[in-house]
């Protein structure tokens, strides 16, 4: 008898930026019920900003830390649209690159921005999974933890698995602290 899960590829969204324990909590969500799951890294061209301090490489070195070869891991450029129906057709379109097929199941922590991303999209159904907030955190909040040299608030929310990353992590937020300029959306 196999395990059959009831979707196939879940995919997920996220600039990670920088990574918590809701992320996981949304992640291991997806893990539960699709047999493969997708984590598309999205700016992924920023980095070396307040708002985007990571580069691609370290999100997908923590990505990968934490779950090791159960999920797939790609970059996910900006492209100027925000969050519609054009940014929706190009995130589908990824995803069909990168797994030769479309996913049927969008997980997410529900965001109104979301709601629409397939709405164009003609003969694809695409579920979407709602992930509740376990925790109130922010992503803001967490690089003021670096900002701040709180290792023991950032300790918190963060998994254990990256707490050796404290100080190569703080050190990218501390660099990039007081360049405010973005072109991610």
């Amino acid at each position: 008898m196999t395990n059959k899960k009831p979707f196939e590829l879940g995919v997920t969204v996220g600039r990670f930026q920088t990574f918590h324990t809701g992320h996981r909590y949304m992640i291991e969500k997806a893990l539960a019920v699709c047999g493969e799951v997708g984590i598309l890294v999205g700016s992924s061209q920023e980095s070396g900003t307040y708002k985007n301090p990571f580069s691609y490489n370290t999100r997908e070195r923590i990505l990968k830390k934490i779950f090791g070869d159960r999920v797939q891991i790609y970059p996910l450029p900006d492209i100027g649209v925000g969050n519609n129906s054009k940014w929706g057709d190009y995130v589908l379109e990824n995803i069909k690159d990168k797994f030769g097929k479309s996913p049927d199941l969008l997980v997410s922590g529900k965001e109104e921005r979301r709601l629409d991303w397939f709405d164009s999209v003609e003969g694809v159904t695409i579920a979407e999974l709602y992930v509740p907030k376990i925790i109130n955190i922010s992503a803001s909040e967490m690089r003021d933890f670096f900002v701040n040299d709180d290792f023991e608030n950032w300790k918190r929310f963060t998994d254990e698995a990256l707490w050796d990353e404290y100080e190569s992590l703080r050190a990218e937020v501390m660099s990039a602290k007081d360049n405010l300029f973005t072109e991610s959306l």
